[in-house]
Protein backbone atom coordinates (compact mmCIF):
# COMPACT_ATOMS: atom_id res chain seq x y z
CA UNK A 1 0.00 0.00 0.00
CA UNK A 2 0.93 3.67 -0.52
CA UNK A 3 0.36 6.42 1.74
CA UNK A 4 0.80 9.94 1.15
CA UNK A 5 0.08 12.49 3.14
CA UNK A 6 -0.55 16.39 2.61
CA UNK A 7 0.14 18.84 5.75
CA UNK A 8 2.20 21.59 7.35
CA UNK A 9 3.37 19.70 9.95
CA UNK A 10 4.85 16.58 8.09
CA UNK A 11 6.67 16.33 11.44
CA UNK A 12 4.25 15.18 13.24
CA UNK A 13 4.33 11.83 11.47
CA UNK A 14 7.35 10.68 13.61
CA UNK A 15 5.79 7.82 15.22
CA UNK A 16 4.89 6.13 11.90
CA UNK A 17 8.66 5.36 12.16
CA UNK A 18 8.33 3.05 15.32
CA UNK A 19 6.29 -0.34 16.06
CA UNK A 20 4.50 -2.15 13.68
CA UNK A 21 4.26 0.81 11.05
CA UNK A 22 7.72 1.58 11.04
CA UNK A 23 8.03 -1.99 10.57
CA UNK A 24 5.88 -2.22 7.76
CA UNK A 25 7.53 0.47 6.37
CA UNK A 26 10.86 -1.10 6.20
CA UNK A 27 9.95 -4.48 5.00
CA UNK A 28 8.20 -2.44 2.11
CA UNK A 29 4.90 -3.72 2.91
CA UNK A 30 4.11 0.41 3.76
CA UNK A 31 5.58 3.04 1.80
CA UNK A 32 4.97 6.59 3.47
CA UNK A 33 5.18 9.97 1.73
CA UNK A 34 4.88 13.23 3.81
CA UNK A 35 4.61 16.33 2.19
CA UNK A 36 4.55 19.60 3.27
CA UNK A 37 1.90 21.77 1.85
CA UNK A 38 3.67 24.87 2.11
CA UNK A 39 6.11 23.79 -0.78
CA UNK A 40 3.19 24.84 -3.23
CA UNK A 41 2.85 28.57 -1.52
CA UNK A 42 3.93 31.60 -3.65
CA UNK A 43 4.18 34.18 -1.42
CA UNK A 44 7.26 34.87 1.09
CA UNK A 45 4.62 34.25 4.15
CA UNK A 46 4.14 30.77 2.65
CA UNK A 47 0.57 31.41 3.55
CA UNK A 48 -1.52 28.74 3.44
CA UNK A 49 -5.28 30.31 5.13
CA UNK A 50 -7.39 33.31 4.96
CA UNK A 51 -10.47 34.73 6.32
CA UNK A 52 -13.46 33.19 6.05
CA UNK A 53 -16.63 34.32 3.46
CA UNK A 54 -19.59 35.35 5.33
CA UNK A 55 -17.23 36.48 8.15
CA UNK A 56 -16.54 34.48 12.02
CA UNK A 57 -14.08 33.19 14.13
CA UNK A 58 -10.92 31.58 12.61
CA UNK A 59 -9.14 30.79 9.45
CA UNK A 60 -10.26 28.51 6.09
CA UNK A 61 -7.30 27.11 4.38
CA UNK A 62 -7.31 27.82 0.44
CA UNK A 63 -8.11 25.97 -1.73
CA UNK A 64 -5.83 26.45 -4.82
CA UNK A 65 -2.87 25.94 -2.87
CA UNK A 66 -4.48 22.45 -1.66
CA UNK A 67 -5.70 21.94 -5.41
CA UNK A 68 -1.70 22.23 -6.67
CA UNK A 69 -0.92 20.07 -4.03
CA UNK A 70 -3.40 17.34 -4.57
CA UNK A 71 -2.56 17.26 -8.51
CA UNK A 72 1.23 16.91 -7.64
CA UNK A 73 1.25 14.25 -5.41
CA UNK A 74 -1.33 12.29 -7.47
CA UNK A 75 0.95 13.19 -10.51
CA UNK A 76 4.09 11.68 -8.95
CA UNK A 77 1.72 8.80 -7.68
CA UNK A 78 0.97 7.71 -10.79
CA UNK A 79 3.95 8.29 -12.42
CA UNK A 80 5.73 6.11 -9.27
CA UNK A 81 3.10 2.91 -9.31
CA UNK A 82 2.94 2.82 -13.28
CA UNK A 83 -0.73 3.32 -13.44
CA UNK A 84 -1.66 6.80 -15.64
CA UNK A 85 -5.26 6.06 -15.15
CA UNK A 86 -4.94 4.91 -11.63
CA UNK A 87 -6.05 7.53 -8.68
CA UNK A 88 -5.72 7.62 -4.94
CA UNK A 89 -8.90 7.34 -2.11
CA UNK A 90 -8.76 10.36 -0.70
CA UNK A 91 -9.61 10.95 3.16
CA UNK A 92 -10.21 14.23 4.46
CA UNK A 93 -10.32 13.97 8.54
CA UNK A 94 -12.92 16.26 9.87
CA UNK A 95 -15.62 16.41 12.77
CA UNK A 96 -17.89 16.81 10.69
CA UNK A 97 -17.62 13.15 8.12
CA UNK A 98 -18.70 9.47 8.43
CA UNK A 99 -17.35 7.91 11.71
CA UNK A 100 -14.41 6.03 11.50
CA UNK A 101 -14.54 2.03 12.27
CA UNK A 102 -13.33 -1.18 11.98
CA UNK A 103 -15.37 -1.87 8.86
CA UNK A 104 -13.59 1.16 8.00
CA UNK A 105 -10.24 -0.04 8.62
CA UNK A 106 -10.91 -3.00 6.82
CA UNK A 107 -12.44 -1.33 3.34
CA UNK A 108 -9.46 0.84 3.28
CA UNK A 109 -7.06 -2.23 3.90
CA UNK A 110 -8.19 -3.30 0.47
CA UNK A 111 -6.98 -0.27 -1.13
CA UNK A 112 -3.45 0.37 -2.89
CA UNK A 113 -3.22 3.92 -2.50
CA UNK A 114 -4.54 6.32 0.31
CA UNK A 115 -4.04 10.22 0.46
CA UNK A 116 -4.90 12.29 3.40
CA UNK A 117 -5.49 15.94 3.43
CA UNK A 118 -5.15 16.82 7.22
CA UNK A 119 -6.27 20.35 7.59
CA UNK A 120 -5.91 23.02 10.69
CA UNK A 121 -7.72 25.71 11.39
CA UNK A 122 -11.45 25.84 10.66
CA UNK A 123 -10.35 23.53 7.88
CA UNK A 124 -10.03 23.34 3.93
CA UNK A 125 -12.43 25.36 1.56
CA UNK A 126 -15.16 22.99 0.77
CA UNK A 127 -14.08 23.51 -2.93
CA UNK A 128 -11.53 21.61 -2.21
CA UNK A 129 -13.29 18.30 -1.40
CA UNK A 130 -16.60 18.79 -4.40
CA UNK A 131 -13.59 19.17 -7.23
CA UNK A 132 -11.91 16.11 -6.30
CA UNK A 133 -14.90 14.13 -5.33
CA UNK A 134 -15.12 14.67 -9.42
CA UNK A 135 -12.44 12.50 -10.00
CA UNK A 136 -11.81 10.38 -6.59
CA UNK A 137 -13.60 8.77 -4.39
CA UNK A 138 -13.05 11.52 -1.47
CA UNK A 139 -14.30 10.40 2.16
CA UNK A 140 -14.77 12.53 5.07
CA UNK A 141 -14.28 10.84 7.71
CA UNK A 142 -14.61 11.77 11.87
CA UNK A 143 -12.39 9.74 14.45
CA UNK A 144 -14.40 10.61 17.31
CA UNK A 145 -17.34 13.51 18.33
CA UNK A 146 -15.02 15.93 19.57
CA UNK A 147 -13.01 18.91 18.02
CA UNK A 148 -8.65 18.39 17.46
CA UNK A 149 -6.28 21.03 16.80
CA UNK A 150 -6.14 19.90 13.47
CA UNK A 151 -6.43 16.46 11.58
CA UNK A 152 -2.98 15.25 11.59
CA UNK A 153 -3.43 13.51 14.84
CA UNK A 154 -7.03 11.59 13.19
CA UNK A 155 -4.25 10.48 10.27
CA UNK A 156 -1.99 8.63 12.45
CA UNK A 157 -5.00 6.90 14.08
CA UNK A 158 -6.28 5.89 10.13
CA UNK A 159 -3.13 4.77 9.26
CA UNK A 160 -1.69 2.56 12.41
CA UNK A 161 -5.61 0.83 12.16
CA UNK A 162 -5.30 0.22 8.46
CA UNK A 163 -1.87 -0.40 8.68
CA UNK A 164 -2.11 -3.67 11.37
CA UNK A 165 -4.14 -4.96 8.73
CA UNK A 166 -1.95 -5.54 5.84
CA UNK A 167 -0.92 -8.69 5.25
CA UNK A 168 2.71 -9.61 6.55
CA UNK A 169 2.34 -6.71 9.40
CA UNK A 170 1.17 -8.51 12.21
CA UNK A 171 3.52 -11.68 13.71
CA UNK A 172 0.04 -13.95 14.13
CA UNK A 173 -2.61 -13.13 11.75
CA UNK A 174 -4.93 -14.40 13.80
CA UNK A 175 -4.80 -11.24 16.13
CA UNK A 176 -6.66 -9.42 13.56
CA UNK A 177 -9.59 -11.84 13.80
CA UNK A 178 -9.81 -11.83 17.40
CA UNK A 179 -10.27 -7.81 17.89
CA UNK A 180 -13.05 -5.54 18.89
CA UNK A 181 -15.29 -5.14 16.63
CA UNK A 182 -13.53 -7.69 14.11
CA UNK A 183 -16.03 -9.40 11.71
CA UNK A 184 -17.63 -13.07 12.62
CA UNK A 185 -19.05 -14.54 15.40
CA UNK A 186 -17.63 -11.77 17.58
CA UNK A 187 -18.74 -8.69 15.32
CA UNK A 188 -19.63 -5.71 17.57
CA UNK A 189 -18.67 -7.21 20.78
CA UNK A 190 -15.72 -5.50 22.71
CA UNK A 191 -12.60 -8.25 23.08
CA UNK A 192 -12.50 -9.64 26.90
CA UNK A 193 -10.22 -9.99 29.47
CA UNK A 194 -6.98 -11.30 28.72
CA UNK A 195 -4.24 -12.69 30.91
CA UNK A 196 -0.70 -13.87 30.86
CA UNK A 197 2.13 -15.63 33.60
CA UNK A 198 2.39 -15.55 36.31
CA UNK A 199 -1.10 -17.51 37.37
CA UNK A 200 -1.04 -15.54 40.44
CA UNK A 201 -0.27 -11.93 40.82
CA UNK A 202 -0.64 -9.84 43.79
CA UNK A 203 -3.42 -12.45 45.02
CA UNK A 204 -5.07 -11.91 41.32
CA UNK A 205 -5.45 -15.42 40.15
CA UNK A 206 -5.56 -15.98 36.64
CA UNK A 207 -9.10 -17.73 35.76
CA UNK A 208 -9.30 -21.64 36.10
CA UNK A 209 -11.12 -22.10 32.66
CA UNK A 210 -7.68 -20.79 31.02
CA UNK A 211 -5.59 -22.88 32.78
CA UNK A 212 -7.71 -25.84 31.63
CA UNK A 213 -6.61 -26.31 27.94
CA UNK A 214 -10.11 -27.54 27.62
CA UNK A 215 -9.91 -25.27 23.55
CA UNK A 216 -13.86 -25.11 23.78
CA UNK A 217 -14.87 -24.56 26.77
CA UNK A 218 -12.30 -21.70 26.85
CA UNK A 219 -14.08 -20.12 23.18
CA UNK A 220 -17.42 -20.09 24.82
CA UNK A 221 -16.10 -18.45 28.31
CA UNK A 222 -13.92 -15.57 26.01
CA UNK A 223 -17.57 -14.99 23.97
CA UNK A 224 -19.37 -15.05 27.27
CA UNK A 225 -17.29 -12.41 28.43
CA UNK A 226 -17.21 -10.36 25.54
CA UNK A 227 -20.78 -10.29 25.81
CA UNK A 228 -20.95 -8.97 29.30
CA UNK A 229 -17.86 -6.53 28.77
CA UNK A 230 -19.76 -5.09 25.79
CA UNK A 231 -23.44 -4.73 28.01
CA UNK A 232 -21.66 -2.93 30.81
CA UNK A 233 -19.32 -0.76 28.89
CA UNK A 234 -20.88 -0.01 25.58
CA UNK A 235 -24.44 -1.55 25.22
CA UNK A 236 -25.19 0.48 22.51
CA UNK A 237 -23.30 -2.01 20.14
CA UNK A 238 -25.86 -4.73 21.15
CA UNK A 239 -28.09 -3.43 19.09
CA UNK A 240 -25.97 -4.13 16.31
CA UNK A 241 -25.78 -7.85 17.03
CA UNK A 242 -27.72 -9.85 14.51
CA UNK A 243 -30.23 -11.98 16.42
CA UNK A 244 -29.73 -14.96 14.29
CA UNK A 245 -26.20 -15.42 15.25
CA UNK A 246 -26.96 -16.04 18.97
CA UNK A 247 -27.37 -18.82 20.57
CA UNK A 248 -29.28 -19.88 24.31
CA UNK A 249 -26.23 -18.68 26.14
CA UNK A 250 -25.84 -15.69 24.25
CA UNK A 251 -29.37 -15.28 25.08
CA UNK A 252 -29.34 -16.46 28.72
CA UNK A 253 -26.58 -13.53 29.53
CA UNK A 254 -28.45 -10.89 27.20
CA UNK A 255 -31.69 -12.04 29.56
CA UNK A 256 -29.46 -11.27 32.94
CA UNK A 257 -28.96 -7.83 31.42
CA UNK A 258 -33.05 -7.51 31.31
CA UNK A 259 -32.83 -7.98 27.33
CA UNK A 260 -34.39 -10.32 24.87
CA UNK A 261 -33.15 -11.34 21.71
CA UNK A 262 -34.20 -9.09 18.61
CA UNK A 263 -35.52 -6.55 21.26
CA UNK A 264 -33.55 -3.04 20.76
CA UNK A 265 -31.60 -2.74 24.14
CA UNK A 266 -31.22 0.44 26.20
CA UNK A 267 -29.19 0.49 29.19
CA UNK A 268 -30.31 2.43 32.62
CA UNK A 269 -28.17 3.12 35.05
CA UNK A 270 -28.89 0.41 37.31
CA UNK A 271 -28.33 -2.09 34.32
CA UNK A 272 -25.25 -0.84 34.08
CA UNK A 273 -24.77 -0.82 37.83
CA UNK A 274 -25.60 -4.57 38.28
Amino acid sequence: MRVDIISIFPEYFAPLDVSLVGKARERGILEIRLHQLRDWTRDVHKTVDDTPYGGGPGMVMKPEIWGEAIDAVISEGRSALGVPAGAPRMIVPTPSGRPFTQETAIEYADEPWLLFTPARYEGIDSRVAAEYGSRLRVDEVSIGDYVLAGGEAAVLVIVEAVGRLLPGVLGNARSVADDSFAPGPMANLLEGPVYTKPPVWRGHEVPEILLSGHHGKIARWRRDQALRRTLEKRPELVDRLDPAGLDKDDRKILAEFGTACGVSFRARPHDVAN
